[in-house]
């Protein structure tokens, strides 16, 4: 292809809309050019936390939110598109994560990119995950290769942690390697709980978190949970991390206010990328976080004192604004496609080798 643009577009485990980038990959820099967001409709968020689980007539159900999918994907496009300097080579765009089941051999991103590519008169990249499932690998995270691509600095140890529903690291060894895994919740839970009690979509800042105090024997019993033990390579998602999962160790605390319920969750995520880090044996320069929690002045408080004063800041120390990460990361694989170069990383997902991710829908 003679043009290195590509619009990369992300809706994640918050499932509150499209993230979308328009980027620039000429001689092998990383730009972004602009980048804009589109709410899902509330029907549309509804149903695709329905699918998160089993339910009756499902099948039609995801075929009817991946056609809604689609036309929400077309719209934050079409937004991108008047700051095009050029033809755009590719749309790549992740899909919406219904199922996450590497241990059975697949995962399953709902999705129509036939349809969007006839909504774009635009060649449309996706399906990035199953081919490295293919290939005996989790099909997660796929970010760690981008983050070492973006964010890598030779001889420096640095650590990308994104923050979105899920939670997941990316270790930039100063030697070059790079490992990661999925931590667990990032968001999920207190967006969960928050809306729970205050119908409000997530935790502002932590506000609520902060107001509250963390409760130890509750924390405990969430740490318990056997994911937290289980050595990489390793992902998750909705289908361990859910409503039920939470309201089973909530159980024995009935006592405990939400508020401090909401700090103990928030104290959770923290934990549990603090272990992480740590479990990787590396002393980082400097932690960096992308994603919704980046917006979470108390999660990023209690990120830095489980590293005992570490530095943590967000991504836009390295000047990329944290909300645009995974769509810059997917727009990246969509040009790696296009170059016939691997996307994934064996030591972070497990694969049997490198792979090139993605399929082809012509424009």
């Amino acid at each position: 292809m003679t043009t290195n643009l590509f619009i990369g577009l992300m809706s994640g485990t918050s499932l509150d809309g499209v993230d979308g980038v328009l980027a620039d990959f000429s001689q092998g820099a990383i730009r972004t050019i602009a980048a804009a967001f589109t709410p899902f409709p509330a029907d549309l968020r509804d149903e695709l936390m329905a699918l998160q689980a089993a339910s009756h007539n499902e099948l039609e159900r995801e075929a009817l939110a991946a056609n809604a999918l689609a036309l929400a994907y077309a719209d934050c496009v079409r937004a991108l598109l008047p700051s095009s300097p050029g033809k755009v080579a590719a749309v790549a765009v992740h899909g919406q994560t219904i199922r996450h089941r590497p241990e059975l051999g697949f995962t399953r991103q709902t999705n129509n990119p036939a349809l969007l590519a006839e909504l774009t008169g635009l060649d449309v990249i996706a399906d990035f995950r199953s081919r490295d499932v293919a290939a005996g690998g989790q099909g997660a995270p796929l970010v760690p290769a981008f983050h070492a691509a973006a964010f890598g600095a030779p001889g420096t140890a640095r650590v990308v942690v994104n923050i979105g529903g899920i939670g997941n690291i990316s270790v930039l060894h100063g030697d070059g390697r790079v490992t990661g895994f999925d931590t667990g919740p990032g968001n999920v839970l207190m967006d969960l709980w928050i809306a729970r009690h205050q119908g409000r979509a997530y935790d502002e800042d932590g506000a609520w978190a902060a107001s509250g105090t963390v409760h130890r024997p509750l924390l405990a019993a969430l740490l318990d949970e056997p994911y937290f033990a289980l050595p990489a390579p390793k992902s998750t998602g909705r289908d361990l991390f859910h409503a039920a999962w939470l309201d089973a160790r909530l159980a024995a605390f009935h006592d405990v206010a939400p508020a401090d319920v909401q700090a103990t969750l928030t104290r959770l995520t923290a934990v549990t990328i603090a272990r992480a880090i740590r479990d990787e044996g590396i002393a980082p320069d400097a932690v960096y976080i992308c994603g919704g929690g980046a917006y979470n002045g108390a999660l990023l408080r209690a990120i830095s004192v489980e590293l005992d004063g570490v530095m943590v800041a967000s991504t836009a120390e390295l000047n990329v604004a944290p909300n645009r990460v995974e769509a810059l990361a997917f727009a990246w694989l969509g040009w790696r496609f296009t170059q016939r170069e691997p996307g994934n990383l064996p030591a972070v997902t497990g694969a049997r080798g490198l792979r090139v991710l993605g399929a082809l829908y012509p424009a």
